[in-house]
């Protein structure tokens, strides 16, 4: 896949919940890898609130982009914090 294709993709929590959409990569100049995933968050038309999620938070990549984790919100849309799950090894 390449990374213009990624733009605009649908991001969904762990527990499918829609996030938002790619609105950017940051790419590490050293070593070419993707490091974080820029989110454009779904609050409403005049929004343009993102975070950054660490790219190895990405379960898969497909028709939608799944994390491994869960974007909570407050009432009002805004982000309260990113609840990351560890898996043991």
């Amino acid at each position: 896949m390449r990374a213009k294709q990624l733009f605009g993709i649908t991001v969904l929590d762990k527990d499918v919940n829609e996030v938002g959409k790619i609105e950017d990569l940051e790419i590490d100049t050293e070593t070419g890898n993707v490091t974080k995933i820029i989110i454009s968050l779904n609050k409403g038309i005049l929004s343009n609130d993102s975070i950054e999620v660490d790219f190895d938070k990405i379960a898969t990549i497909g028709d939608y982009i799944l994390l491994n984790n869960v974007i909570s919100k407050d009432d009002d849309g805004e982000v309260e914090k990113v609840a990351v799950e560890v898996e043991d090894e």
